[in-house]
């Protein structure tokens, strides 16, 4: 059976969507996928599921989230196929080995075209790097994320597409669990 992860967006940041992975577990196996487990505390789940496609189960788990936990938010899905292909296309092999927690990976909702990303280039405010790969976004914050200019109004602003972010270690983390 195809395995897949589905990523929240912009759960669990500050005192705004709150969701227990307990509470996220049981709607997602509720909503009939298998062998649902979570990924840390930002609203990772990696599980299984008959003959869907990716945005079929994006359709799935925002509905079930707005219905059962008032919780309005995109959610991302990607295959496991498609996840190990975004991390092998990784265009800073050498940041994840020196400074993993600072690169991340946004899977984007919708594709995006490469003029959008050099536009978004240009206006970088920082030493921040941006690569396209696929229908992800590989993002670099060298001085830390925190602080960065580079949020993700700007990049879905610029790119006219939603996406959510994981850092590199989470991005790992997700994968083991893929191909466990």
């Amino acid at each position: 059976m195809p395995a897949f992860v589905a990523l929240l967006r912009a759960v669990n940041l500050g005192p705004h969507n709150k969701i227990s992975m307990a509470d996220l577990k049981a709607l997602a196996e509720g909503s009939g996928l298998l062998g649902v487990k979570t990924v840390v505390q930002s609203g990772n789940l990696v599980f299984e599921a008959k003959a869907k496609t990716p945005a079929a189960l994006e359709k799935l788990l925002e509905a079930a989230l707005a219905e059962e936990l008032g919780l309005k938010t995109p959610v991302v899905v990607r295959s496991a196929a498609e996840w190990r292909a975004a991390l092998d296309e990784n265009p800073f092999p050498k940041e994840a080995k020196s400074d993993p927690s600072h690169l991340l990976l946004m899977p984007l909702k919708t594709k995006v075209e490469k003029s959008a990303v050099a536009e978004l280039a240009k206006v970088i405010p920082g030493r921040e790097q941006v690569k396209l790969g696929g229908q992800q976004l590989y993002l670099v914050y060298p001085d830390g994320i925190g602080e960065s200019k580079l949020t993700a109004a700007l990049i879905e602003k610029k790119l006219g597409a939603s996406g959510t972010a994981r850092n590199w270690n989470t991005a790992q983390k997700i994968a083991a669990l893929l191909e466990s």
